[in-house]
């Protein structure tokens, strides 16, 4: 049972928008806004929920970031409509006084962090994350450290958009080393990191799928290249490939033979239709609930190892933290660094368990009551 939940309609499209709050503590909780054609709130109150699981299984002893609750927020519209940015500065000026005491958001599916910070401006607010700052104890020094780390730059792509695709990386290569190709769904900052990550530690990069289609190369996709070539929305300008690319079907993004399969796109694109296409034989979900229940038991079912979402694109949410309270400094390698650590302990902590999904639950669900 989430503790709030709002259903807003837009007084000007009729279009819907949701904010659920599953759990505060000390007061505040966390977790993105995404804007998409389709979102319910039922998607929204299991986002959220799987927010307070993915804040408590980040916890360590001795830090100073101690985790928040989990919130979730969506706006039924497509980020494409000439409609969206109006509907969301209306959206966010509505539940505006949640915003300012109790809900730290920031950009997910179909949002920026920049356009975020725009409306979050012209509300007066000075960041997506006030009510965190009420936490610290020097907010100046916190701000600095935000800002810094907001402002870092590796290899031509904001360091805000590396740590959470860094750390699915993170989590397929300790789930399972041995991983020779993968094929990864959706080229955003999730996407579009875990694959520079994983081809920088020798896996090719066999397919990626984005809005526009399915790139494909057996020998390896040169994922930089396609980096450089990304544009906003994650998309890959199609004349700068490798002369060597094939193209396709996005839909076809299962169909392609690969060790390794990362779904970092959109919720609930592996049904159960799907599971039987799936041919490899390790699942990291870069992707928030990209995988139904009735498929997930269908792969494990199989023997299919699947590493849930909630564990392993959890670091873009906590590195924001760890850099707010003051655990890392607001650098690339102190980012890195604590996100390897963290992960290769998560990961060793359920690795042995036949439904990762479960053991790691079990773990969040203990840390909930400290």
């Amino acid at each position: 049972m989430s503790l709030l939940e709002i259903t807003w309609t837009d007084p000007v499209t009729a279009r819907r928008g949701y904010v659920v709050i599953d759990r505060l503590v000390r007061g505040v909780a966390s977790g993105g806004l995404r804007m998409r054609e389709g979102c319910t709130l039922a998607e929204v109150r299991g986002l959220a929920r799987g927010m307070s699981l993915k804040e408590a299984l980040v916890y360590t002893p001795g830090d100073r970031y101690v985790p928040l609750g989990g919130a979730k927020g969506g706006v039924d519209v497509d980020p494409r409509d000439p409609e969206a940015p109006a509907v969301l500065r209306r959206f966010m000026a509505a539940v505006l006084p949640v915003l300012r005491e109790q809900w730290n958001t920031g950009e997910d599916f179909g949002l920026r962090q920049e356009q975020l910070d725009e409306v979050a401006a012209e509300l007066g607010l000075a960041s997506t994350v006030e009510p965190a700052f009420g936490l610290v104890e020097d907010e100046q020094a916190a701000r600095e450290r935000l800002r810094a780390a907001m402002a870092q730059v590796v290899d031509g792509v904001a360091l805000a958009d590396l740590v959470g695709g860094y750390g699915v990386a993170r989590a397929a290569l300790e789930i399972a080393p041995e991983v020779g190709t993968a094929v990864v769904q959706g080229f955003g900052s999730i996407g579009g990191a875990a694959a520079r990550y994983l081809a920088q530690a020798g896996v090719k990069v066999v397919a990626v799928a984005d809005r526009e289609g399915l790139m494909v190369r057996e020998d390896g996709l040169d994922v930089e290249r396609m980096l450089a070539a990304r544009d906003a929305r994650g998309v890959v300008d199609r004349s700068r490939l490798d002369p060597g690319t094939r193209l396709e079907d996005r839909e076809r993004w299962l169909d392609v033979p690969a060790d390794l399969l990362v779904p970092a796109a959109m919720s609930y694109v592996i049904g159960p239709d799907d599971a039987a296409r799936v041919g490899a034989r390790v699942v990291v979900e870069g992707a928030n609930l990209p995988t139904l229940p009735e498929a997930e038991a269908a792969l494990l079912a199989r023997g299919v190892t699947l590493v849930p979402d909630f564990l392993a694109n959890v670091m873009t949410n906590a590195w924001w933290w760890w850099v707010v309270f003051g655990d890392i400094d607001p650098t690339p390698e102190a980012a890195f660094a604590k996100i390897t650590a963290t992960m290769r302990r998560l990961v060793t902590s359920v690795r042995d368990a036949p439904d990762l999904r479960k053991a790691a639950r079990l773990l969040a669900e203990a840390n909930l009551v400290i």
